[in-house]
């Protein structure tokens, strides 16, 4: 679903081992067999399974049973389970958890939200920002899709998005509308998306041809009203909502008519209670 190179892998690992188990060492029970399980005390949907078999197979971990990501798992449920020596089984221990205890919150805010926004309008479409925790990006972005998001903006390289910080540039918002055309035809097979917070001025960006009108921070009942008249001028406008959507405010916004809500507030998803039962092979 989302590439994680080898070296995101070495990372998480190297960042709680960067030399030795010193207490498995000390104790002297490194070679001793053993097995873990993991299961999550709340509903979860899962995320990070895939990533935690890696971490698995440069530890020397033998998986035995995995629910792929995207799972929803209940209370209780073990899914995912593994043997081998208690030196590798301690070593994966924690990496693993943290990893899978903070896809898999992300991935389960992800699909409530989105379960929220299907509930009033089955065609709105919830997407996520390019605010990541640095660093995270990747994984985060696999949480979000296995919530059943779509990322909105993965980096600038991928879309035409002009903000008003552009259209400073460009001589300011009414020059801007002159220039759209050359826009479109140095991107021909891109949209042009246009951020504004004035619903006059989205009239009059629909007018000059824009085809996607991002509105930031506009309550949903203004939105409602403008998007019945933005639609008399461009019936295919993408109308798309954005700034301080959370899990509270995604239904209202979902019967705003717009088409999609773009929303940061999924990566900042608490963990999950995760838990592993870590034992001595019988």
């Amino acid at each position: 679903m989302i590439y994680i190179p080898d070296e995101s892998i070495d990372k998480m690992i190297g960042e709680d081992i960067p030399y030795l188990d010193l207490t498995t060492w000390a104790l002297g029970i490194g070679d001793y067999k053993g097995k873990i399980e993991y299961y999550s005390r709340e509903k979860a949907v899962l995320c990070g399974t895939e990533e935690v078999l890696r971490i698995f197979a440069k530890l020397g971990v033998s998986p035995v049973f995995s629910l792929p990501s995207g799972t929803e798992v209940g209370p209780g449920e073990v899914f995912l389970s593994a043997e081998g020596t208690a030196g590798a089984l301690q070593m994966a221990w924690k990496v693993t958890q943290n990893l899978l205890e903070c896809c898999s919150g992300i991935a389960t805010k992800t699909k409530r939200v989105v379960d929220s926004v299907k509930a009033v309008n089955p065609e709105v479409s919830v997407a996520s920002t390019r605010k990541s925790f640095p660093g995270t990006k990747a994984l985060s972005v696999k949480a979000i899709l296995c919530g059943g998001a779509s990322p909105h903006r993965l980096g600038l390289s991928e879309t035409v998005l002009v903000f008003k910080e552009h259209a400073a540039f460009c001589g300011g918002p009414e020059a801007l509308l002159d220039v759209i055309p050359g826009i479109k035809a140095k991107a021909p097979e891109k949209k042009l998306v246009v951020e504004t917070d004035s619903v006059e001025y989205a009239l009059a960006l629909c007018r000059a041809g824009a085809d996607c009108l991002q509105f930031d921070k506009l309550p949903p009942e203004e939105l409602l009203a403008a998007s019945a008249r933005l639609r008399e001028i461009n019936p295919g406008v993408v109308l798309l909502a954005a700034g301080g959507i959370d899990e509270h405010n995604a239904p209202s916004y979902a019967a705003s008519g717009v088409d999609v809500l773009v929303t940061t507030a999924l990566f900042f998803a608490k963990p999950l209670d995760m838990s592993v039962r870590l034992l001595p092979a019988e």
